[in-house]
């Protein structure tokens, strides 16, 4: 499998943040180091009890579900991209580079 397989950010439009265009931005911001993402939208994600929730997923990787986020997190989300890539299987060894991204894991799902 492919370390560099294209990766899923979606983003759950009707939490406050997808109201508000997260998905655009994030899609901005990511767009020219990020070449082999994918921002989506969907419709409810069922995290509402910690919104706002954004999913990343690749091919036979493990998939993510994040809440509690904010604008402030885009960058946190960038950074994760960039170890998410490199990791064969999408998991970390050490989640202490995430940041405070790691704390707004709702779930992890194997690849």
């Amino acid at each position: 499998m492919s370390k560099h397989a294209a990766i899923t950010v979606t983003v759950c439009t009707s939490c406050p943040m997808g109201l508000a265009g997260f998905a655009d931005t994030l899609r901005e911001r990511l767009a020219a180091d990020h070449k082999d993402v994918v921002v989506a939208k969907r419709d409810c994600m069922s995290g509402c009890t910690r919104p706002s929730t954004v999913a990343v997923r690749s091919a036979g990787k493990t998939a993510y579900l994040f809440g509690d986020l904010t604008d402030a997190d885009a960058e946190l989300i960038d950074r994760f991209l960039r170890h998410y890539r490199d990791s064969d299987t999408g998991d970390f060894e050490d989640a202490r580079v995430l940041g405070d991204l790691r704390f707004k894991a709702i779930a992890r799902i194997p690849g």
